[in-house]
């Protein structure tokens, strides 16, 4: 197999360099550098400084004109050479446009592919080539960044997270849960979730629970991100239920789930996990952690919020119209399903409890809010 060709280094051009101010043959200092005769020549003809004619009557060095092949000076032309400009810097037509897509809020792929089908457009590019300008020099000082989709400062370089096993059975796959789940037709479904705080506010956090049909909420504090604890405060919220009105949970990877076989073990309920990189699986409960940004933002240290607080702010979400279910309150829907006759209900317990408390409630009280963002419309 052919070896690759290698450029000369400086080393090998001090060499060169000393080989012809010997006047050594072009064919011994190629057999002496290992390179082919060929390469000498052209290192020499393009690198070797070489003054205008109407210049040489000048002297400007004691031993002669200052022209001729010289190491280092050949190495920054070589250098300088092989430093090409990109096409977004060398095309200024091609580059507003690129910009003015993004500003566009355009996602580097989108203006790639739609390129290909302008015609009025001289040029193509691919999207690798804008994230490339974006966080080159240019693009950072224009602050070109904040224009992409995730607004990273950073590019996250390509398959910088390593694959991991998985600590999820195929059994407990999403696709393996029962297909009444995705109609929202049946009761005692849930999906749960972790809401992340800043980290200067240390490991603490809520985990967010929905019921899928009737969305009625759930948030439980959590002093960190220790499975074990964490998965058995979920099954001690989930206990007091009545029977029949948990049957699923569907969670997403993170390992903060991983002791799952405790909800099947010692409370009954069965666990799912959304596929990889699939939060949209469950829908429910992102949705509700949006929501619930508008009353926890990031910024709120979760260690300081009372239980009162919480409760507060699950009465608002409980006891709120929602346009999903007929401009019923969640909290209506689920006291419904607790006295269907095809739910067991030896005890109402917390829920109902909680249930009647937030009707009567969400009439009365709001939690204050630290953000004036709407909430979605289902």
């Amino acid at each position: 197999m052919p070896q690759a060709y290698r450029q000369l280094n400086l080393d090998e051009r001090r060499r060169l360099f000393r080989l012809v101010d010997a006047r050594v043959p072009i064919a011994k200092i190629a057999t002496s550098l290992g390179r082919h005769r060929s390469t000498i020549y052209r290192e020499i003809r393009r690198n070797r400084i070489q003054l205008e004619p109407w210049l040489r009557r000048y002297r400007f060095h004691e031993h002669g004109y200052v022209e001729g092949y010289f190491p280092v000076t050949a190495q920054d032309l070589a250098h300088e050479r092989r430093q090409r400009l990109s096409k977004l810097c060398r095309d200024a037509s091609l580059r507003d446009h690129v910009i003015s897509k993004l500003r566009a809020c355009w996602s580097p792929q989108q203006i790639a592919g739609r390129l290909q089908l302008e015609s009025e457009i001289d040029g193509t590019l691919c999207h690798e080539t804008i994230y490339r300008y974006v966080y080159g020099p240019e693009g950072r000082a224009a602050d070109l960044y904040r224009l992409l989709p995730a607004s990273r400062r950073q590019r996250r370089p390509h398959h910088a997270r390593k694959p991991r096993p998985s600590f999820v059975p195929v059994a407990r796959s999403i696709a393996h849960r029962p297909t009444e789940v995705a109609s929202r037709q049946s009761f005692g479904h849930w999906e749960a979730d972790l809401l992340i705080f800043r980290r200067q506010h240390g490991k603490a956090n809520l985990t967010s629970m929905v019921e899928r049909q009737s969305r009625f909420t759930l948030l439980l504090p959590n002093p960190d991100r220790q499975s074990r604890p964490l998965v058995s405060r979920i099954g001690q919220a989930l206990a007091v239920l009545p029977a029949g009105s948990c049957r699923t949970i569907t969670f997403d990877r993170g390992t903060e789930f991983a002791s799952y076989p405790l909800l099947t073990s010692q409370f009954g309920a069965e666990a799912y996990f959304c596929d990889p990189h699939a939060p949209w699986q469950k829908g429910s409960v992102e949705n509700t952690n949006g929501r619930l940004r508008r009353f926890l933002p990031g910024e709120r240290n979760p260690a300081e919020l009372a239980e009162s607080e919480l409760e507060d702010i699950m009465v608002t979400l409980n006891g709120t119209p929602r346009r999903c279910l007929g401009y019923r309150m969640p909290v209506e829907v689920f006291n419904e399903q607790l006295v269907d006759p095809n739910v067991e209900c030896a005890s109402v317990g917390f829920a109902a409890a909680y249930a009647s408390k937030s009707v009567h409630a969400s009439h009365h009280r709001q939690p204050p809010l630290t953000s004036t963002a709407p909430f979605s419309a289902c």
